[in-house]
């Protein structure tokens, strides 16, 4: 029995050695899968950026460079709405910020919201001249709930605060401006700041 008992110990090391080095193995490969996995994610991203600061840059720049609005990320939202609004294609614009306000940043949601709201508040000064008040009326009231929107997502954002006040003393003087013939006070010509520039981000 103890002759028989020696013959079992080697057998049974190397069974145990030859579990061992298949876990080994095992362990070996599925480091090696995870590291080619997060080079292809890294790359992947890298690529993404890459290209969204392309589109970002060509629109930026006056080029018409067509997106998806159900994949493109913030910044390329963000630089499609800014040429569509340079151009009054309100319409067009609010898609991009619908999609926005599903999925983009906060920083850029405000900006977004600050330039429709800045030249839907144009729009109502150029109707205003035209004698159209009840156009006036209606897209002013677009204008207060764009700047409301970019303040709750940005209580601190003074441009915001400010626009948001007069588009709101505007809604107060329309109906004076629509039945009187007294002179109106004049209009400020300087209500808003520039259009903020491109939000940062990408390689």
């Amino acid at each position: 029995m103890m002759m028989r008992g020696d013959k079992s110990h080697p057998s049974l090391s190397r069974r145990l050695f030859g579990v061992l080095y298949a876990a080994r193995m095992v362990f070996i490969w599925l480091l090696l899968a995870a590291g080619v996995g997060l080079m292809l994610v890294s790359g992947w991203n890298w690529y993404a950026n890459w290209r969204d600061n392309r589109i970002v840059t060509a629109l930026l720049a006056g080029e018409n460079v067509e997106i998806d609005p159900n994949t493109a990320s913030s910044n390329v939202l963000f630089a499609r709405a800014y040429y569509l609004l340079r151009r009054d294609r309100i319409d067009e614009a609010q898609v991009l910020l619908d999609q926005a306000n599903f999925r983009g940043s906060p920083e850029v949601r405000v900006s977004m919201l600050y330039d429709m709201a800045n030249t839907r508040l144009r729009a109502t000064f150029d109707a205003i001249e035209r004698g159209e008040f009840d156009k006036a009326t209606a897209i002013v009231g677009l204008v207060k709930d764009d700047y409301a929107a970019a303040l709750r997502l940005d209580p601190q954002a003074w441009n915001v605060k400010y626009n948001l006040d007069v588009a709101a003393r505007l809604v107060r003087d329309l109906p004076v401006v629509e039945s009187t013939e007294e002179p109106t006070q004049e209009l400020p010509q300087q209500l808003w700041t520039d259009l903020p520039g491109t939000p940062k981000g990408g390689p």
